[in-house]
């Protein structure tokens, strides 16, 4: 089965961020054709144990449980606010605590939402370098939402080719197998050839 990670970065509730990751998500699972399993993680919650894994280095609870998600996802779905003409520093916390090579080879369809359409060159000067940098494959359109946008066919449009991409991305690119948590400790170095090398 098709595991589609959703990250939405919306800080109001209810949130227009969310409510375009939503509407992503949906055109993803009418373009598959097939059983897809999709996990939503909202980023807002997640505020304060992001705070801590920056400063401690380690992950616990739901923020643990938010990146093994994504680790194990075939592709994701990620939507931000925009703020200072970029990505939220709450979403770019997130992808900043990520096992390095976690994205790699990772289909990604990206989106952002903003209170107007001077905003839009968001996707392609902040968010396609982000993931570029992050070695993952991001989907041709990305789909920017002004809450004009909201409720115009035109979006509608975008979304569904958004979403057909990455179908095509997920059905025409070979598989990575991830690395189970049972794979890491499946062959331990013994403690006697650690020391020698120490």
């Amino acid at each position: 089965m098709t595991r589609i990670a959703v990250i939405s970065a919306g800080l109001s509730v209810p949130s227009s961020t969310r409510l375009l990751a939503d509407r992503l998500a949906a055109a993803t699972v009418r373009a598959a054709h097939e059983p897809v399993e999709v996990d939503v993680i909202e980023l807002r919650p997640l505020a304060h144990p992001l705070a801590d894994h920056l400063l401690t280095g380690f992950a616990t609870g739901e923020l643990a449980e938010a990146l093994e998600t994504v680790r194990r996802a075939d592709a994701l779905i990620v939507v931000t606010p925009v703020f200072s003409a970029s990505y939220s520093g709450l979403f770019k916390t997130f992808f900043d605590v990520l096992e390095p090579g976690t994205l790699e080879g990772k289909p990604v369809l990206v989106g952002a939402t903003a209170g107007t359409a001077r905003h839009s060159l968001v996707l392609d000067h902040a968010l396609r370098p982000l993931f570029s940098y992050l070695r993952a494959t991001v989907v041709p359109t990305g789909v920017f939402a002004a809450s004009e946008d909201f409720g115009h066919p035109g979006l509608d449009e975008r979304i569904d080719r958004a979403a057909g991409e990455l179908v095509g991305l997920l059905h025409g690119a070979p598989r990575r197998r991830t690395r189970t948590v049972e794979d890491e400790f499946a062959d331990p170095t013994p403690f006697e050839e650690l020391l020698r090398g120490a």
